[in-house]
């Protein structure tokens, strides 16, 4: 369901609903929504809150005290499966979950989240299980950390544009980094990689557990 769906005043409900939850860790009482927004009766929001549960963004618990569940993540940019940082690895295309974001990063239509799997890449201060930020580009300066598809595997590594050939290296000395040629020498073909930028890493998060 998308936010476009949504008129202004149902989309100022709906946020306020999970600004409440996100604050307190529950949803407001349809007297909290109707102080919010001056309605004149309990009728209005109940109103409001029908059309919100038939467009499938909340359900409705009758005779229940803040009885409204969300059933979407409306704000969320989607966590996209795992990749791994030691050995390029395909990534599952099923959105794991959502992270929201979209305060840090307004225009989201281009930014997405992988997890990584793997400590190729500790020595950038990217781990096992980190999520990193993504913005969606097909180049990259020297020295930026991309996500590269190489032969129709996903990988994250630091990017070096040689002379005569890309390099995509880790930042932990164990791993040996992944280099495509992009010149040929003499009459020695070029080998045949299949290679792309799918994104620049542009953040990353990681949740600390006790």
């Amino acid at each position: 369901m998308k936010e476009q769906e949504l008129t202004d005043k149902q989309k100022k409900i709906l946020d306020f609903i999970i600004e409440h939850i996100k604050s307190y860790g529950s949803a407001p009482t349809i007297r909290e929504i109707m102080k919010q927004f001056n309605f004149s009766s309990t009728g209005t929001v109940r109103d409001y809150l029908k059309l919100l549960a038939k467009k499938k963004f909340i359900r409705i618990s009758p005779n229940i005290a803040r009885g409204i569940e969300l059933l979407t993540r409306v704000t969320g940019i989607p966590v996209i499966g795992r990749i791994r940082a030691g050995r390029p690895d395909i990534p599952v295309e099923d959105v794991e979950d959502y992270v929201d974001l979209c305060k840090l990063f307004p225009k989201t239509k281009d930014i997405f989240i992988l997890r990584v799997k793997g400590d190729s890449m500790s020595g950038s201060g990217i781990i096992d299980n980190d999520l990193i930020i993504v913005h969606k580009q097909p180049t990259a300066k020297s020295g930026d950390i991309v996500v590269a598809l190489v032969d129709n595997e996903v990988t994250v590594k630091q990017f070096y544009q040689e002379k005569n050939y890309i390099r995509l290296e880790p930042s932990n000395p164990r791993y040996k980094p992944i280099t495509i040629c992009t010149k040929k020498y003499g009459n020695e073909p070029i080998q045949e990689i299949n290679f792309s930028i799918i994104g620049k890493v542009i953040g990353l998060i990681r949740n600390y557990r006790v």
